[in-house]
């Protein structure tokens, strides 16, 4: 099974490039973000209680999060492989997905992480703001907020999964043909040490 983080701060190009992913391995996409922006819009009280907290830019709690991924898991158990994006952000997370993954027999293959400088992302914030209609990305100041966040709780992540010798950095300044091909040539590296 494969199974992928793709990771990278808001803005980086994890959702242009886990589509192209999806289709080119068959994984079953796992964007945390979407099963928020669900839940959220269907008026639940997970999904009110996440957007309160989305709105100011901060995250949504571990056991909720997790407990959908869980939700997502059972219900894909055929899959070829996950490709997890947003998330883990945090390395309690990363530990608890570990943890999720081995009762399922599996564990994670790599992590790609889309690496871009803050002035890029911040720029690439507010210009998906102009159009997604998301409220997090159209105002600067939440949008700087949630790069911060991102460098403070969620990039300490990167180092757990070097620990594992399971991090690989990608430059997500470019092409997006070009850095989906990067991406997959290390994939394919990754997973020939795995087998």
């Amino acid at each position: 099974m494969l199974n992928l983080v793709l990771f990278g701060p808001p803005g980086a190009g994890k959702g242009t490039q886990s589509e192209k992913l999806i289709q080119k391995y068959n994984l079953v996409h796992l964007s945390t973000g979407d099963l928020l922006r669900s839940q959220i819009a269907a008026g639940t009280e997970l999904g009110m209680r996440a957007k309160q907290l989305m709105d100011q830019g901060l995250l949504v709690p571990d056991e909720v999060v997790i407990g959908m991924i869980d939700y997502k898991l059972r219900e894909n158990q055929d899959a070829a492989g996950f490709i997890f994006d947003g998330f883990p952000r945090t390395v309690p997370q990363a530990q608890a997905l570990d943890r999720l993954l081995a009762q399922y027999n599996t564990q994670i293959t790599t992590m790609i992480a889309l690496v871009v400088d803050d002035a890029e992302l911040i720029r690439r914030l507010l210009k998906r703001g102009e159009t997604s209609g998301r409220p997090d990305d159209r105002d600067e100041t939440t949008a700087r907020r949630r790069v911060s966040v991102y460098n403070s709780e969620t990039a300490p992540v990167a180092d757990y999964y070097n620990q594992q010798q399971k991090y690989i950095a990608v430059d997500g300044i470019g092409e997006i043909s070009e850095i989906f091909e990067l991406i997959c040539q290390n994939i394919e590296t990754a997973v020939a040490k795995t087998a």
